[in-house]
């Protein structure tokens, strides 16, 4: 099980405004079951295979383009444990039990 942390910037845009990108990044996102994901203010959160991760990530870098932009900045943070199980929800809730 990994987990990742995805912010997928257009770059070129013809206003200021990054919503309408990040609208239909947010609409593939739920059109597929290969991944869980959480939207947040600054990024997206995934979880599930690291393949599936990848593979999802290709295919959402690719959304800015289709949409006529000339540049598209992605920034993954990927973390992956082999020694257990480990939900986003299970990191949280660790951070959670120290407070």
């Amino acid at each position: 099980m990994a987990t990742a942390d995805l912010t997928v910037i257009a770059l070129g845009r013809p206003d200021a405004s990054a919503s309408a990108y990040i609208a239909e990044i947010q609409r593939r996102l739920a059109a597929q079951d290969r991944v869980k994901y959480v939207m947040h203010a600054m990024g997206t959160s995934l979880e599930g295979s690291t393949a599936d991760i990848l593979a999802v990530v290709g295919e959402l870098h690719a959304v800015p383009f289709e949409l006529g932009v000339p540049r598209v900045y992605t920034v993954l943070k990927l973390d992956e444990r082999r020694d257990k199980e480990q939900t986003l929800q299970d990191k949280v809730d660790a951070v959670q039990r120290l407070l």
